[in-house]
């Protein structure tokens, strides 16, 4: 049982707070236009040519891999030692952002000459100028990433708030009125390539800004960080999310190459859809996961907190994913993916484990321990692409599914070990509040079973949702995972907690 007092909303840090209010926000607004652009793109191209978008943005995702080099995630961890201290920081950014430009530069170049032999690969004449539009999303996305990982070692997010706002509507309005204009899948890409030139720039000078009028905190200065500490550890790095961007993207490529480039589109576009549903996990990850640079202790509460209030929002989310599968593919995609609501469907084990990835594996990042990182993300993505070459010819895009959660379910509790190695995280209180999450989870899928799940109105996925959620919360009471002056403080204050400058 929860011990009273120990709301999943106190934090006892009014930073962590705040910046899981920017974090949110920003995955928020991220989730709106994202979602937005999807149901836009897989209307108006069909099938065909969104799965010719989503094979590149595959490619595209893969490729950006050598453009990042591990650098992003090694500067922030050397920078987040080094709050407090603006010239240390400068020093680190410099150095990044020169390997930064050389390594992104580079792909971008090699991407954007070589897209026609990737295009005969596969087969698809219109995949060779989509891709050269992935080609300048990449340099963008790295500078973003860059930019954007050095807000979350300063404890910034607000800024970094900007700076998506900003991608996410030029990205918007530039896709648009590119597909209306008749460019097709490549319109797409280049769309998303202005708005992550757009983000990144605006984040290059807001972090100028920044550390102009940062003044130095007494007892902070550190030795410089030289450039091989930051290629060393990129070296880890680059390894891990390698093996983690193939992970997420072996599925859609496999599948273009075994079962064509239209199956591709239909197993992409109910995943980008549900991506959204690990931003609040990853708002409060950016807050909390800092905190633990240089082994901190102080970091294990507030990692515990977060595990918990993650756990208890992924578990609400299953019951409607399984039930209600067919009339949310109807509802936003389109009648022509009725074949993605099976996979939308077996994806729920994914989706409740996808939101606790972030807590666990930026904490291990800024614990400093990212190479015991390497096995596991190796070994994941070699058993997602076994199942999928395996199953794929027999059982068509679900495979893909398949080979997706039983890669997570190795891949998240490998994490959660080294947690427990390096700060002491308490593993057993997990796994009883996942047990009882799950068996909430199964009480609102009675319910909302009951009600239907195929040609299911609006107004009763309404209606009924809010009734499962209230189900779904009376459960985690009775079964002593909650408490009702805990639900009554979440419902009452964390709105107000979590929106920016409100903290």
């Amino acid at each position: 049982m929860t011990p009273r007092g120990d709301a999943i909303t106190a934090e006892g840090s009014e930073g962590i707070v705040r910046n899981a209010g920017f974090a949110l926000a920003s995955q928020l607004i991220t989730a709106a236009f994202t979602a937005a652009l999807t149901v836009f793109l897989a209307r108006v191209l069909g099938p065909g040519p969104f799965g010719v978008f989503s094979l590149a943005l595959g490619l595209a995702s893969v490729l950006a891999l050598p453009g990042d080099a591990g650098i992003a995630g090694s500067a922030s961890r050397f920078i987040a030692e080094r709050r407090g201290d603006p010239e240390g920081v400068r020093s680190v950014l410099r150095k990044a952002s020169l390997l930064r430009l050389v390594t992104s530069g580079a792909v971008t170049v090699i991407l954007f000459v070589g897209a026609d032999l990737a295009a005969g690969a596969y087969d698809e004449p219109d995949l060779a100028w989509t891709l050269r539009g992935m080609a300048v999303a990449i340099f963008g996305q790295n500078l973003l990433q860059l930019y954007g990982s050095s807000f979350t070692a300063l404890g910034r997010l607000g800024l970094s708030f900007r700076a998506t706002l900003a991608k996410s509507v030029v990205e918007l309005a530039a896709s648009v009125a590119l597909v209306l204009a008749g460019t097709g899948a490549a319109g797409a890409a280049f769309g998303r390539g202005a708005g992550f030139l757009a983000g990144g720039a605006l984040a290059g000078v807001l972090l100028q800004r920044l550390l102009r009028r940062t003044a130095p905190a007494a007892g902070t200065r550190r030795e410089p960080v030289s450039g091989r500490a930051l290629v060393g550890y990129a070296g880890a790095l680059v390894i891990i999310d390698g093996a983690f961007v193939l992970f997420q993207q072996i599925d859609v490529l496999l599948i273009g190459a075994i079962v064509g480039v239209t199956a591709a589109g239909l197993f992409q576009a109910p995943l980008r859809l549900i991506t959204f549903l690990e931003y609040p996990a990853y708002a409060l990850a950016l807050a909390v996961a800092p905190r633990l640079a240089g082994g901190a202790e102080a970091g294990r509460e507030p990692l515990r907190r977060a595990l918990r209030l993650v756990i208890l929002f992924q578990g609400a989310l299953l019951a409607p994913l399984v039930v209600w599968a067919e009339p949310a593919v109807e509802l936003t995609l389109g009648p022509e993916y009725a074949e993605s609501a099976p996979v939308l469907r077996a994806l729920a084990p994914f989706v409740f484990l996808v939101g606790i990835g972030p807590l666990v594996t930026l904490s291990v990042n800024y614990l400093g321990e990212a190479r015991r990182r390497v096995p596991i993300a190796i070994g994941a993505l070699a058993v997602n692409a076994a199942i999928d070459v395996v199953l794929l010819p027999e059982l068509g895009i679900i495979a893909g599914a398949i080979g997706t959660n039983v890669a997570y379910a190795i891949y998240i509790p490998a994490h959660l070990i080294i947690c427990r190695q390096m700060i002491g995280l308490a593993l057993l209180p997990v796994l009883v509040t996942v047990l009882r999450t799950l068996a909430a989870a199964a009480a609102m899928a009675g319910l909302l079973l009951a009600l239907g799940t195929g040609d299911v109105s609006l107004p009763v996925i309404i209606g009924g949702g809010l009734a499962g959620v209230a189900l779904y919360l009376l459960m985690l009471i009775l079964l002593r995972e909650a408490d009702v002056a805990e639900i009554r403080e979440l419902g009452g204050s964390a709105a107000r907690r979590l929106l920016p400058g409100r903290a």
